[in-house]
């Protein structure tokens, strides 16, 4: 009886162990550009982009990914730092299909969203003021959604994918490019309004 139970608890504590190292950011930088994380499909809970001379990045202190479904809409959310560690959020809206559970994002593999489109927006928020873009064009590429299961149970959903984004900001033309997100999602970061 002992023994079975100090089986159960250290099954539990490796069961853990292994969540927290799925939750956890890894940044393997680009080759060609070592500021930025490269391409991946893994689920490494990481991102990046050039915000015209600076950074747009993941940052370990701070969840990097939300998901909000509601009114046929879904907002992606990318929270991270850039100037000096300084948060940013980039928030992406755009219609969906319904979803009720972070499973149902499997509809985006390989969806190309117009960000430019009339029935999207693009926000950014920082130092607390949140702005809608005033976009001249851009694209959102999830390129692969895939299940990730453990002992054949759904624990998440890999997004993976590739962004640009270019607008007005005080008149003047700007542009986030180069962008690059590999995500694993849960039901901890993902949220519908029914």
């Amino acid at each position: 009886m002992k023994k079975n139970f100090l089986i159960l608890i250290v099954g539990a504590m490796l069961f853990s162990c292994s969540q927290n190292q799925l939750d956890r950011t890894i940044f393997i930088p680009d080759e060609n550009n070592r500021n930025l994380p490269e391409y991946s499909e893994w689920g490494y809970n990481s991102f990046g982009a050039e915000y015209e001379r600076d950074y747009f990045l993941v940052s370990n202190q701070i969840v990097p990914c939300k998901i909000l479904y509601g009114n046929d809409q879904m907002q992606f959310s990318l929270h991270g730092t850039i100037r000096h560690n300084q948060e940013m959020v980039l928030l992406f809206i755009f219609p969906s299909e319904t979803m009720s559970s972070y499973a149902d994002l499997l509809w985006l593999n390989n969806v190309e969203i117009d960000l430019a489109a009339n029935d999207c927006s693009v926000k950014m928020l920082q130092y607390g003021i949140e702005t809608t873009l005033d976009v001249l064009s851009g694209s959102l590429h999830f390129k692969r959604a895939q299940l990730l299961s453990i002992d054949d149970v759904i624990n998440r959903v890999i997004l993976s994918g590739v962004f640009e984004v270019n607008f007005l900001q005080n008149g003047f033309p700007t542009t986030i490019s180069n962008g690059r997100f590999d995500m694993g999602i849960t039901k901890n970061v993902f949220y519908s309004i029914p």
